[in-house]
């Protein structure tokens, strides 16, 4: 087993009033989305969440999908990773969360290849910003960083990336080739960003038709 998801599902939306992921989008919970574009090109998929309770409530829609709960006192995105590195048996990490539904195949399957013999893999703006949670991670150095930065009490990407040697940044202006618009990056985080999202959807629809 050489590639895998980690979906990341364990915040709750006040916004919404339920688990962001169990929120739909064209009849379609939002995390569905998600494995759907990447059930395909991954050996594994690991979907994490923060309780027994949201076990319950995804397993109803995944199946038989791994479903994990991260066990940790502390909160935070690098705490549901660290998690999902864990339970992976793949050499590579696809760490995704699960409010991204308008994600590229062509993308994720671009990140992963570029991974080979790196530590990881992680898209950057032209400004500098990165995208750790839509990026690859080679499992095993990444667990690593990842729990030494939790050890000194550091709960977000950035801590466990500055422990990581062999990291390559693929700017957005290559991914722009593969996703004109930037699709990839869009997170659901309110009401509005739905809407946008269905309207996106319908686009892409009209456009596959035609």
């Amino acid at each position: 087993m050489n590639r895998s998801a980690i979906i990341l599902a364990g915040g709750l939306s006040k916004r919404f009033g339920q688990d962001k992921g169990l929120v739909p989008l064209a009849n379609k919970p939002l995390i569905k989305h998600v494995l759907e574009a990447v059930n395909p090109i991954v050996d594994e998929i690991i979907v994490v969440v923060n309780s027994k309770a949201q076990v319950e409530e995804f397993s109803k829609i995944l199946g038989n999908v791994k479903i994990v709960v991260d066990n940790l006192d502390m909160h935070g995105p690098l705490v549901g990773a660290a998690t999902g590195f864990k339970a992976t048996n793949g050499e590579y990490g696809l760490l995704l969360p699960c409010d991204t539904p308008l994600i590229s195949k062509e993308v994720l399957t671009l990140l992963l290849d570029l991974c080979v013999n790196r530590n990881a893999v992680i898209p950057r703006w032209p400004n500098g910003y990165i995208e750790p949670l839509q990026a690859v991670y080679r499992v095993k150095p990444a667990l690593e960083a990842a729990k030494n930065a939790l050890n000194e009490g550091k709960t977000d990407m950035r801590s466990m990336i500055e422990k990581l040697q062999g990291i390559r940044y693929i700017s957005t202006l290559v991914l722009q080739q593969f996703d004109p618009s930037l699709k990839f990056f869009i997170n659901i985080n309110t009401p509005i960003d739905l809407k946008k999202a269905e309207q996106l959807l319908k686009h892409v629809k009209s456009n596959t038709l035609c």
